[in-house]
């Protein structure tokens, strides 16, 4: 696969001009020298969260899985809500926390390549069921909020809430203890590559075509996602939005990331950059694992088969990883 070619209407070219071979190429980019001292701190002040878990069991959608209505306390005091399912007939033997993409979340998935598995699905903060009245609902506003400082970015709140959906399922179910993944798309995705490589209670982690990867390069990149309304403001502003989010990257964090992952990538993608979505990859540094989707956020002949042939190699590195 090492070009696509897809008709479409936008005002730029999804690929970037990069073919897979040039975007396997791409490296992080420089990390700020406290990089790491920054997002150890956060960590450490979400781990010390009392994350006080509310279950309220509702109609399961799901046969096999029933299904509650989850709330649990995060960084900030901010309370986060969403979803958790649990083998109707089978033992929980292992736990998951699944991230969502800038479009929200209204329920669970219905499937996942996980069997006996605690699911946890959390709204991250300001998105659907966490929505705050202080915070935009829409992505272009989103992803701006608290932008002016790196302590206050809402990526970094973001991020705490993964550390507390831990914290939450480990509380529940001490079992999972054994065997506790991440799995996330897009904004979720991105989220997820700042948020693990802090957590040694994640034992393996799927990222679905993540953002937030090498802002450098994806600043020069225009797009449809929330990427462009970042664009806009590092313009209008002289370019002073680089110093937040270089402690916002992806890609850099991703440098750190030692437990297998399972990366995801598009080689054609109007919302999220492929070259951001690389240099997440590229940058790992342990285990993992590419597939490399023909295309994201967009719709294509194949998508149907594709995703059946990545949800069936998922179910392997879940099985093995």
């Amino acid at each position: 696969m090492p070009t696509v070619d897809f008709a479409h209407g936008f005002g730029f070219d999804p690929t970037y001009g990069y073919t897979l071979d040039t975007l396997l190429q791409l490296p992080p980019p420089p990390e700020p020298a406290d990089f790491a001292t920054f997002w150890q701190s956060l960590f450490a002040k979400a781990r010390a969260v009392r994350v006080a878990p509310q279950l309220r069991e509702i109609v399961s959608p799901l046969r096999e899985q029933r299904v509650f209505a989850v709330e649990y306390t995060s960084l900030g005091n901010f309370r986060i809500k969403g979803w958790l399912t649990i083998p109707r007939d089978e033992p929980v033997e292992r736990g998951a926390v699944i991230g969502h993409g800038y479009g929200g979340r209204d329920g669970p998935d219905r499937e996942l390549p996980l069997a006996r598995c605690a699911a946890l699905f959390p709204c991250a903060r300001g998105l659907s069921l966490s929505a705050h009245p202080a915070i935009p609902t829409d992505p272009a506003g989103h992803v701006l909020y608290g932008i002016q400082n790196r302590h206050a970015y809402i990526l970094g709140g973001c991020a705490a809430d993964i550390w507390c959906a831990a914290s939450t399922l480990l509380e529940l179910f001490p079992a999972v203890a054994a065997r506790l993944d991440y799995l996330g798309i897009s904004f979720g995705g991105g989220v997820g590559a700042l948020a693990l490589p802090w957590d040694e209670r994640f034992h393996s982690a799927h990222l679905c075509v993540p953002s937030f990867g090498n802002h450098p390069v994806r600043l020069g990149c225009p797009c449809v996602g929330s990427g462009e309304a970042v664009r806009t403001y590092h313009r209008e502003r002289g370019g002073i939005a680089l110093e937040v989010l270089r402690y916002f990257d992806a890609a850099s964090a991703a440098r750190y990331l030692r437990i297998p992952m399972h990366i995801a990538a598009a080689l054609f993608d109007p919302a999220v950059p492929p070259p951001g979505q690389f240099s997440v990859y590229n940058a790992i540094g342990g285990p993992k694992r590419l597939f490399a989707l023909s295309a994201g956020h967009f719709d294509y002949p194949d998508q149907v088969a594709e995703q059946q042939r990545l949800f069936a190699e998922l179910q392997d590195f879940f099985r093995i990883a």
